[in-house]
């Protein structure tokens, strides 16, 4: 989907994403302490890049959720943005349901990659997944035929499983075929396993996610909407990806409204216009038109008026102030983490708007110090530039 970029874009798109990284590194020193005077008394008038420590969160409401992660790391939006980036990049830009629940299931799940913080909408779908695929086996196991004994069923179960849950569609046959003539040479056995697996392989739903309204609907949106700029399918892609972690009429309503936002400043629309573009796709336009009407900007006293916690109605006026007035990336994001709460959650809409505004480097775009800053710089800025350029 690269090539639907537009071509003279494409350094602001890389920008914006890397925008989204590095802003969830700057905030996760202090993510969710609520307080602001303590975040004052602790970052000052620089509060980005902060060690995660148990000792901020003495004083004043907090929740400290990153024990053993350092300077640089992402949070778990970081996380998640990854894994839905690794999808994207596989599939040269086109989302793919299956492929990124597979892939979101195995990085998050038993035995998968990630180490931290798992929020609520993340470890509901993981549930939903095992729910799902339950139900799934069920009905491919009422088509079996009744020729098979049961232990014979039982084993075929056990076979195929691993398959399912990495392959779809046409992959599966060979490999389970082949799989299966391990343990039984009887062809009628083997094709019922590619059966019994196929069978599953359809029962698995798109709609996999929590009934859930937070900043994970919102979070991942940057390179899914790099992919589909312009297109004028994106809300329909932005829908359907998701569904996949909270399925959510509101949460999608609001995703809308940010995947719009982005697609305006990626195609290289000014802020205000985008801004009165993705009201247009708001639950609650009116809140978003009360943080912009603010005279001048005030992180804290936008949390203090709209709220600091995870919820989108609470985060997406708290944005909106902060992209109205903000006069740079580095502004932007400091005010951010003044604000306190789900700083991390925010930055995924506040750092790719300003980046793709302000770019990088000079006194309004990212600063290079913090580029370099990001755990895992050159992997993370890698996978950017194949998805926006297709290398």
């Amino acid at each position: 989907m690269a090539a639907n970029l537009p071509h003279d874009k494409k350094a602001a798109i890389t920008a914006a994403l890397a925008g989204g990284w590095v802003a969830d590194a700057a905030s996760l020193g202090l993510h969710w302490l609520y307080n602001s005077e303590r975040i004052a008394e602790i970052g000052d008038q620089t509060p980005e890049f902060l060690p995660p420590r148990a000792d901020y969160y003495t004083k004043g409401f907090g929740y400290f959720a990153h024990e053993g992660k350092q300077v640089g790391d992402v949070s778990h939006y970081g996380a998640a943005t990854g894994v839905l980036t690794d999808s994207l990049v596989a599939n040269k830009g086109n989302l793919d349901i299956r492929d990124y629940q597979r892939r979101f299931r195995s990085f998050f799940g038993p035995g998968g990659r990630w180490q931290g913080f798992i929020d609520n909408p993340t470890r509901i779908t993981l549930e939903n997944f095992n729910a799902i695929e339950r139900k799934a086996v069920e009905e491919a196991q009422s088509s079996m035929p009744a020729s098979l004994t049961d232990k014979q069923k039982r084993v075929l179960v056990q076979k195929v499983m691993p398959y399912t849950r990495r392959l779809s569609g046409d992959q599966l046959a060979q490999p389970v075929r082949e799989a299966i003539s391990l343990t039984y040479e009887d062809a009628e056995v083997q094709e019922a396993g590619v059966h019994l697996a196929e069978t599953i392989d359809r029962h698995m739903v798109r709609e996999s996610g929590a009934d859930d309204m937070q900043l994970p609907a919102v979070s991942k949106l940057a390179p899914l909407v790099a992919s589909y700029c312009g297109t004028s399918n994106l809300l329909g892609v932005v829908d359907a990806a998701v569904r996949v972690t909270n399925h959510n009429d509101d949460a999608v309503a609001w995703a809308k409204c940010a995947a719009v936002l982005l697609d305006g400043l990626f195609r290289g629309e000014g802020l205000s216009e985008s801004m009165d573009a993705a009201m247009t796709e708001a639950p609650d336009p009116d809140s978003l038109a009360r943080a912009r009407r603010t005279s001048k900007l005030d992180g804290v006293a936008a949390g203090e008026s709209f709220g600091r916690t995870c919820y989108l109605h609470e985060a997406m006026p708290v944005s909106f102030h902060i992209l109205t007035h903000a006069r740079s990336y580095t502004e932007a994001i400091r005010a951010n983490i003044h604000c306190g709460g789900d700083s991390c959650g925010r930055a995924w809409l506040i750092g790719p708007a300003m980046a793709a505004t302000h770019e990088v480097g000079g006194e309004t775009g990212i600063p290079l110090s913090w580029l370099a800053r990001l755990t895992d710089a050159a992997s993370v800025y890698q996978d950017i530039e194949s998805l926006v350029y297709g290398s």
